[in-house]
């Protein structure tokens, strides 16, 4: 489930490339950001529809009857216990968002910029690459009930490595598009156990803490990697796809000892027992 639920991200990037090819040029960005603003609307059917976590439900029950309430969940995070899982959960989640955008954030500038791809053509393979990262994630899902949480990451992570050379290093769209695509299965699926992994890492009373705070601290540095990689491009006169590549490689290779020194989770059960307060 956590493989579908995290998929499903490429399907609304899916949807994303599918309107930018036919829309961009009669709505602009603009209009693009207007469209990206309708899904949040589902926020109404989550908020009357979704129930909370019975586990939760009972934990919070729990620290108010025992009167062992965590008042400041964000520093229970950083106490002696915790504050390694903590820190490699922080340094697993920014290696996954650097990677990513690694991967996404200027792959449409190299093809248009650089190879001079119309819109139409360039979409096509960030369309596959989403559904076939759809299709993985869910695969690598499965892995991680089977090897575990850990090993369903590192060996996409992995192989995402040697992927990377055959689509960036390229002018010919054929391998482009069949390597993007391939990338898809691998470096842009390694985010299956996101939803799992995260929330098998912490105990109750911190659990929506510590992973809002892992997970999005992860952003602040995937937000840099545009920026970071078109200096590199410009101060030295290498085009866009050195950057990415290094970038990409990197990411990897830092998502992969990250797990590789983080706990398993497999098969942990979440309970409402106090274990923090």
């Amino acid at each position: 489930m956590s493989g579908v639920l995290q998929g499903s991200w490429g399907i609304g990037f899916a949807l994303s490339s599918l309107i930018w090819g036919l829309l961009v040029g009669y709505i602009g960005w603009r209009g693009m950001l207007w469209i990206g603003v309708l899904p949040a609307l589902s926020v109404f059917y989550v908020r009357r529809y979704v129930n909370e976590p019975e586990v939760w439900v009972e934990n919070r029950r729990l620290q108010r009857t025992q009167n062992r309430e965590v008042h400041v969940p964000l520093l229970s995070i950083f106490k002696r216990g915790l504050v390694y899982n903590t820190l490699t959960a922080c340094w697993w989640m920014a290696s996954n968002f650097i990677l990513y955008y690694s991967l996404t954030a200027l792959f449409v500038p190299h093809l248009q910029k650089d190879l001079n791809l119309s819109p139409t053509l360039a979409f096509w393979p960030i369309l596959f690459f989403n559904l076939i990262g759809f299709v993985a994630m869910g695969f690598w899902g499965w892995t991680g009930d089977r090897l575990g949480r850990r090993w369903s990451m590192i060996i996409p992570a992995a192989i995402a490595v040697p992927i990377a050379p055959l689509y960036l290093l390229t002018a010919d769209f054929s391998w482009i598009f069949l390597g993007y695509v391939l990338q898809g299965a691998f470096g842009g699926a390694i985010y299956s156990q996101l939803p799992s992994y995260l929330s098998e890492r912490f105990p109750t009373e911190v659990r929506a803490t510590a992973s809002a705070f892992c997970y999005h601290q992860g952003a602040i540095f995937g937000g840099l990697v545009p920026l970071v990689l078109t200096f590199l491009a410009e101060y030295y006169q290498v085009g866009l796809v050195i950057p990415m590549l290094i970038g990409t490689v990197a990411a990897a290779v830092s998502v992969v000892i990250s797990l590789l020194i983080s706990p398993e989770t497999k098969g942990k059960v979440l309970v409402a027992e106090l274990q923090v307060a």
